[in-house]
């Protein structure tokens, strides 16, 4: 019973992001089997991404063992940042962007969240089945809403440079969105990590940085939904 009560707080919180940034594409919601399919490509990136980090990490602790800030920074923004953001952003590139349902800017934010909450839940999986229950609380609100806010920053992103026709600034974008993303994440990570070396108090500054992301996101949302609307993207196609 322990067991599926800590699997259920585990996943729990990650349908619900999913459920509340999906309602918002309410004009053209995206096909049940394209989001199942990103959700579980965002769940099998983590094998790579565990043997990627472990990898990394073990170099940047052996030549940045004396030097433990740089250490913590890299291991924020490199390992844990760069990786796992490069590592969403692949799986929606590789299967959302380029497909027919991709017809919306609002739908780079989608299938970004959906590909991040994918991730997300099986981590958290693994981390609620090692330390109980209270580290799920601690999670609902604190890594999963990091997960969702920073690739959805992105996915705003991608879903501009889906629609533009200068293939330069369509790379900029996805770029721009991608160090967006890893900025955001590094950055909790590294107060987060750093609680050892600098204490609690800096740690307490992630509350404002997602509450700050969760009101830009949501202004991005209204953004994209506009667009959508100007460009009469949102229009459904019917055969005559």
């Amino acid at each position: 019973m322990y067991f599926l009560i800590s699997l259920i707080m585990a996943l729990a919180p990650a349908f619900f992001l999913l459920w509340y940034f999906n309602r918002m594409d309410k004009a053209k919601p995206e096909p049940k089997g394209m989001i199942i399919k990103i959700f579980l490509w965002g769940i099998f990136i983590i094998i790579p991404a565990i043997i990627i980090e472990l990898f990394i990490d073990n170099f940047y602790s052996t030549i940045l063992g004396s030097a433990p800030v740089l250490y913590i920074a890299a291991k924020s923004f490199i390992v844990a940042g760069m990786i796992e953001e490069g590592l969403k952003l692949w799986v929606v590139l590789q299967f959302a962007y380029k497909n027919v349902n991709f017809d919306e800017a609002m739908d780079g934010i989608v299938y970004a969240i959906v590909a991040s909450m994918g991730f997300a839940a099986f981590e958290n999986v693994i981390y609620v089945m090692g330390h109980g229950m209270e580290v799920a609380i601690l999670r609902a609100f604190t890594s999963l809403p990091l997960h969702a806010v920073a690739t959805g920053i992105m996915g705003y992103y991608i879903g501009q440079a889906r629609f533009v026709d200068d293939s330069r600034l369509e790379l900029k974008l996805i770029v721009k969105g991608f160090f967006i993303a890893v900025f955001i994440h590094g950055l909790y990570n590294f107060l987060i990590f750093g609680i050892e070396e600098f204490g609690y108090i800096p740690a307490l500054l992630n509350i404002p940085l997602l509450i700050g992301c969760f009101i830009y996101l949501r202004k991005l949302i209204k953004s994209a939904i506009a667009d959508d609307k100007l460009a009469g993207r949102q229009e459904i196609q019917t055969d005559t």
